[in-house]
């Protein structure tokens, strides 16, 4: 049967369904009796149609059609799918995924733009979230922590676009980013010896750089002994500790109140007795909160922020709490920013789609007017490799940092020469 007329019996089979049985109600059981329950009711009306089909077309009407009630139509196959990392839906013929850092085109279509809306609809709504004219853009996540933002018509202009940044079942441990040459052994074992000497680490990158993946990794070194509380737009950390409390902000309701923002969250959360508070990323008027609760003894929290370079990042950090109206003189914020963050860490994306940490670096105080920084470890880019691969080198700047003292105080000993080792990628 060519695809045109399955697509058409496919359509009628599942008009036949909904005719039949309460598929809202079925949804929400999600079991397997009520899949197999529907599985055989697809096929009776298989049979009934009289439509001649072998045994492969009859398995995949049945599957594509559970996919439709039980999943998310034709995207299930996608995210059952490990090896990929990014689903874009331009609109609704148009479907490209990321696999290993490559974007592909696919085959996947969706019947129509309703059939599309049906989809973005079914994600948004589960995590109490909506889209319709009055609210067309939104952010929500999947039940595997996978983040998803959605624009539909009348700011998307081709139909309704949909985008997924998937995270794997298991986020990525030191060990396997060691293995990826995503950081050197070295670069690793300083960053886990400030995260439990409680010092507090600035993540920056850019869109799709690993800053969350990379934040969750550093997130095994707090010891289970303290107790955190993340705050997030739309959930998508993955912490493993027990003592730990998630918040979530709020978008507006249909009359646009209720919304509640990060900055709310942040200074109910300084009643929380937690010892470390970590931000998913910070974009907002919330960065003077963040630097207030730095400096008044949340020591050791985290963060992201996107931005280009380890400087540009504390720019942005300024210009955000700007935002605050706070009204304070330029040294002043600068003057919090360095008393509150004591390392910034560079995530990038390379050429060939790997990730790397491209720079660490200390904030060391200020210079007149200006936040003196020194860089402890870089990523020296040489070129790209016969395989298409980037090659480089993790090369040390030889200089011991001031936080290493903070290091030793809290019972951390570092090997003497951890400053001065590098590591060739190839």
């Amino acid at each position: 049967m060519d695809n045109l007329n399955f697509e058409q019996l496919k359509a009628d089979v599942h008009r036949t369904l909904i005719a039949k049985m309460d598929l809202e109600k079925l949804a929400t059981v999600n079991n397997g009796r009520a899949r197999q329950a529907v599985a055989n009711l697809v096929l009776e009306i298989v049979a009934q149609e009289k439509v001649p089909l072998n045994a492969g077309e009859k398995d995949r009407i049945q599957t594509e059609l559970l996919d439709e009630i039980f999943g998310l139509g034709p995207l299930e196959p996608l995210l059952q799918d490990p090896g990929i990392s990014d689903i874009l839906v331009n609109h609704k013929d148009l479907v490209y995924i990321e696999r290993k850092g490559v974007l592909q085109k696919t085959s996947i279509k969706f019947r129509d733009e309703r059939h599309l809306l049906q989809i973005i609809d079914r994600i948004v709504s589960r995590v109490g979230r909506r889209i319709d004219e009055s609210s067309p853009m939104v952010d929500a996540r999947l039940p595997d922590g996978s983040r998803v933002n959605a624009i539909i018509p009348p700011l998307s202009l081709d139909g309704c676009a949909l985008s997924i940044r998937r995270f794997g079942t298991s986020p990525l441990t030191s060990e396997q980013m060691v293995e990826l040459k995503s950081i050197s052994p070295e670069m690793l074992q300083v960053l886990a010896a400030a995260v439990r000497a409680r010092i507090s680490i600035l993540i920056s990158g850019g869109t799709g750089a690993g800053k969350t993946t990379f934040l969750n990794m550093l997130s095994r070194y707090i010891p289970e002994t303290e107790r955190l509380v993340t705050i997030e737009d739309a959930a998508e950390l993955q912490l493993h500790q027990e003592n730990l409390v998630r918040l979530e902000t709020r978008p507006p309701n249909v009359e646009g109140n209720g919304a509640v923002r990060q900055r709310q969250l942040l200074i109910n959360s300084l009643r929380m007795r937690p010892d470390r508070i970590i931000i998913g990323e910070v974009r907002g008027e919330e960065a003077f909160d963040m630097l207030q609760a730095m400096n008044t003894g949340h020591e050791g929290s985290m963060t992201t922020i996107h931005a280009n370079t380890c400087r540009d990042a504390l720019s942005r950090l300024e210009s955000m709490v700007a935002m605050a109206n706070i009204n304070l003189p330029d040294r002043a914020v600068r003057q919090q920013i360095t008393s509150a963050i004591s390392i910034v860490v560079q995530v990038s994306r390379m050429s060939d789609g790997s990730r790397r940490v491209t720079n660490i670096a200390e904030i060391t105080g200020m210079d007149e007017n200006v936040i003196s920084m020194q860089d402890i470890f870089t990523f020296e880019k040489k070129g790209i490799g016969p395989n298409g691969r980037v090659v480089g080198r993790f090369q040390p700047s030889r200089i011991r940092p001031k936080f290493l003292e903070r290091i030793r105080v809290s019972g951390i000993l570092l090997a003497q020469d951890i400053f001065e080792q590098s590591m060739e990628v190839s």
